[in-house]
Parts: C-alpha cells; sequence; structure tokens
C-alpha cells in the first residue's frame, strides 16, 4: 500500500464545452487491474466549462460533489486506511475481482482437470476462448452473455473438423463445464451472485445406447477373435459394467478374494476418480488369465487403437451380429440384462459407479421399450 499519496481532482478540455473529470495520482499507484504503475483514472463524468442555464449549473455542482467524495475515499484508503469503512473496503475488493478474466479463472480450473473428463473441459476452453476472443472480466458476464454463449455453441463448426458442426450433445457437455466454472467462482467470490443459478443448460439429445442380447454374447463366447486380451476384456465388462479405461488400468493387486464371498475388485475410477469396491463373479475372475505379479497390468497389452476398433468389429461380424457395437457397448450390456433379470436400479447405479442414479435411468428406458417390443410380438388371430 502507498503512503502519503497525493489525489487531486483534475479536469481535460473535450468537445462541446465540456471538461473530462479525472484523480491525478502522486507519486503513480499500482492499477489494480493490470498491476501497472498509473498517474489517474478517469471518473466517467464531465462538467460544463461555461454553464450557461441553472440545469447546467445544477449538473456542475452535483457531478463535482460526487467527484471530491471519490476523490477523498481513494485518498482515504491510501493514506489513512483506518478511516476507510468497511462497507468502502468491500466495495473497493468488489471492483478488484470484477476486474479479473472469466476466460484465466476457467483456463486455471481446466489444468485441475485429470482423466477422461478434462477433455470436455479442453474442449470447452477452446469454445469460450474463441467466442470472447480470449478475455472477458468477470464484471461483464450476465445472462444475456451466456444465452448468447449458448446460440453460439449450437452453430459453431467442430474444432476437429471444419466441415461438420458441434452435436448438440457435446454443446450440452461443454456448456455444463462453464456452469461449473460459474459455481465455483460464485463460491470463491469472484461472482456476487449465483449466474450460474439463473441460466439455463442446453438440453442434450437422447442417445441409442445398443447393447447385445444374451444371446448375442453367448455367439461372441464361441466365436473366435484376432486378439484374445481384446475378447477377454470384452467379455469381462460385459460381466462387470467396467469402462475400457478401467480395465486397461486394472494390476493384480487390485484383485482380492475373501472366503466365502469370493472375489472383489478393489480400484479407483479413471473417469470419475470415485474409489469402489466392486464384487466379481467366477466367470469374470477367469477371463482374467494367469496370476502374476501385485503391479503387473492384468489386461497387459490392451491398448485403444485403430488396429483394435479393426479386430472388434471383425470378431463382432464374425459372430453374425450386425448391431455396431463399440468396447463401450458392452457396458451398456452389463447394465440393461442387469435391469432385464431384475436388479434394483440402485444396485446397478452403485455396480456401475454412477454418481447420479439420472444416469443409470436411462438404462431402464432402454428396458422398457425391449418390454414393450416383447409385449407386441404376441398376437392372437382376434377379429
Amino acid at each position: 500500500m502507498n503512503m502519503g499519496t497525493k489525489v487531486t481532482l483534475r479536469k481535460k478540455k473535450i468537445s462541446n464545452g465540456r471538461e473530462s473529470l479525472y484523480l491525478d495520482f502522486y507519486p503513480a499507484i499500482n492499477n489494480p487491474a493490470t498491476g501497472k504503475p498509473t498517474r489517474r483514472e478517469f471518473l466517467k463524468s464531465y462538467i460544463f466549462t461555461k454553464p450557461k442555464t441553472p440545469i447546467e449549473k445544477n449538473h456542475n455542482a452535483e457531478t463535482l460533489k460526487i467527484a471530491e467524495s471519490i476523490r477523498q475515499k481513494w485518498e482515504n484508503i491510501l493514506n489513512k486506511p483506518e478511516i476507510y469503512t468497511e462497507f468502502e473496503k468491500k466495495q473497493l475488493h468488489i471492483k478488484e475481482q470484477g476486474e479479473k478474466c472469466f476466460v484465466e479463472y476457467f483456463r486455471e480450473l481446466t489444468k485441475k482437470r485429470k482423466g477422461s473428463n478434462s477433455g470436455n473441459w479442453t474442449s470447452a476452453l477452446y469454445y469460450l476462448e474463441t467466442f470472447t476472443n480470449g478475455s472477458i472480466k468477470f464484471s461483464e458476464l450476465n445472462e444475456k452473455f451466456f444465452n448468447d454463449f449458448k446460440d453460439y455453441l449450437l452453430t459453431a463448426k467442430s474444432h476437429r473438423s471444419d466441415k461438420t458442426n458441434l452435436s448438440i450433445n457435446s454443446a450440452a457437455s461443454y456448456f455444463l463445464k462453464i456452469k461449473a466454472a460459474l459455481r465455483q467462482a460464485y463460491t470463491d467470490g469472484l461472482l456476487q451472485t449465483d449466474l450460474n443459478a439463473k441460466i439455463q443448460p442446453i438440453k442434450s439429445k437422447e442417445t441409442r445406447r445398443e447393447h447385445l442380447t444374451i444371446e448375442e454374447l453367448n455367439k461372441l463366447v464361441k466365436t473366435p477373435c484376432s486378439n484374445d486380451i481384446l475378447k477377454r476384456a470384452a467379455l469381462f465388462s460385459a460381466l462387470t459394467g467396467l469402462r475400457f479405461s478401467d480395465i486397461q488400468k486394472m494390476v493384480w493387486g487390485e484383485i482380492e478374494y475373501i472366503k466365502g464371498q469370493g472375489y472383489f475388485l478393489n480400484f479407483r475410477q479413471k473417469k470419475t476418480q470415485g474409489v469402489e469396491t466392486l464384487p466379481i463373479s467366477e466367470q469374470a475372475f477367469n477371463l482374467l488369465g494367469e496370476r502374476r505379479g501385485e503391479n503387473e497390468k492384468v489386461f497387459a497389452g490392451l491398448i485403444y487403437s485403430t488396429c483394435t476398433n479393426e479386430q472388434l468389429s471383425k470378431w463382432i461380424k464374425e459372430a453374425g451380429i450386425t448391431k455396431k457395437i463399440t468396447f463401450h457397448c458392452f457396458r451398456h450390456t452389463f447394465a440393461t440384462l442387469q435391469l432385464t433379470e431384475g436388479t434394483d436400479i440402485y444396485t446397478v447405479s452403485k455396480m456401475l459407479g454412477h454418481r447420479d442414479i439420472k444416469t443409470t435411468q436411462i438404462y431402464a428406458k432402454v428396458v422398457d421399450e425391449a418390454k414393450r417390443e416383447a409385449a407386441n410380438k404376441i398376437k392372437l388371430d382376434i377379429d
């Protein structure tokens, strides 16, 4: 804090017989927004050089009174901090926070994200930077800005290919990251109102979650695959509901056998970072192969690549299955079959590691559709 700073109210001639008012600091002080030394702060107000009417004279008097009050406040905080009121300190703090850059704040939050979710934060940052040209102050944020940003996302080109538009679900996901940042900014005191609560998310488009029937799974069991590790990992996913990323990083030290209870997998989810203890069936355990060192990967050699995807597609096709199946569909299969067989949705949600049961309810809709299709298959010759 500068001590002994002189603050003087000065005038500068501008157009139409007016004078702009500004404060002159001596010696210079650090600008709260830029951190650089400055001698001037324009008050964005003016007076008439030669007031001719009562209205102009009254305007001058009121404007000078306000300007003097601002000058006095500056002099108080710079030279007499003990008489600067708590309200005035709070107002100055709010002003300083408002000068900070929201894009830079979002960038710092993105750096802290880990796992597969970090990719969505990085993409959201890309579109935010493009929309704002890399900078917007917290004080400039409002509902209109974010509604305009929503419209931008819904019409923006994909940054991976400028020939296709960003999908609705991607736009919805990226905007949720923006809302999360606003929620955190409000918690951190950078926003004075809960702006996140005032802004509606982008409604995502429900996508079909392809899955396999038990008959199709058994076809795959009997069909050879050129990549045995891939085959065992896929079937393991169908029996446990684990994601590819969690299967890929699984080590033998995470597998535990408890007498009288069976096999368990103790692990941390790569996507959510949640710690899980997952019971696994004996069939699932038998897919793991010969046990090796505690720190060795169970599915050593399992990688995600174009070649792996081609091997998976060939295996599916040779089993006589025409559905478009990806590795993640085996996780969908686990969830759908569990619900079909009567496992309650709360248990399935816990086994999948979902934080919100609403995510699991998507599978319940798939089961309901299957039940409807099954009900319609029985038709009698009734007139």
